[in-house]
């Protein structure tokens, strides 16, 4: 049985807006449950409060709203104006939001049920799996590495490859923590453990990677 999701609403917001973002929502919710081939777009439309029909007027296809939940889950997570230099302050006040942002985004109940089924092959071809990275991990990883270039230009940082230095903070911020929960072996894990593993990965990466003359220090 499924469960209508609550439309938006809003004074003046156009009504296709409103079912178009009942859509997504409702996309966002089933297919980390069920896989992309255990999802139909019947089980979308009913969730949604809407028609088959609808759907389909707003994603062409099954393939197109996939991709498009996908973005959108990202987006709220990580927004475009989490990773711009100017608007955000401190080097290290900036990397501990991304690093949270990032963190929380990978360890709702929605990311861990996706990837177990991606990992697993269970309702996700090579080509669904493709399609995820290209629009998750891959645009997450392009704007942090967009976000490095800038620090590292300012002179703030020293890195001779920022596109591993990307790839390296986001592998050490899933670390044993986000290991621990995907096997399902440990307790609910506490916003304080939560806090301290991201305030020493930020540490550590920023000993990696400020230059020397930079005094890196803990955060208090």
């Amino acid at each position: 049985m499924t469960t209508a999701i609550a439309k938006p609403c809003g004074p003046g917001r156009p009504k296709d807006l409103e079912k178009r973002a009942a859509i997504l929502a409702a996309a966002k919710q089933l297919f980390p449950q069920h896989g992309f081939e255990g999802t139909s777009m019947d089980a979308i439309a009913s969730t949604a409060g809407v028609s088959k029909l609808t759907v389909y007027s707003h994603f062409s296809d099954k393939e197109t709203l996939y991709v498009e939940a996908i973005r959108a889950r990202c987006n709220e997570q990580l927004p475009e104006e989490l990773f711009e230099v100017a608007a955000r302050g401190p080097l290290r006040q900036q990397l501990e939001s991304i690093a949270r942002a990032f963190f929380a985004l990978i360890t709702t109940d929605e990311a861990m049920s996706l990837h177990r089924l991606l990992t697993s092959g269970a309702g996700a071809s090579s080509k669904l799996a493709q399609m995820f990275w290209e629009q998750g991990p891959k645009l997450i990883h392009a704007a942090f590495e967009k976000f490095l270039q800038a620090r590292t230009a300012a002179g703030e940082l020293e890195i001779a490859d920022v596109q591993r230095a990307s790839s390296q903070f986001f592998a050490l911020l899933k670390g044993e923590l986000h290991a621990r929960m995907l096997c399902g072996c440990c307790d609910p894990i506490r916003q304080e453990e939560i806090d301290a593993h991201i305030h020493a990965t930020v540490d550590f990466f920023l000993r990696a990677c400020q230059p020397r003359s930079i005094e890196v220090r803990p955060a208090a």
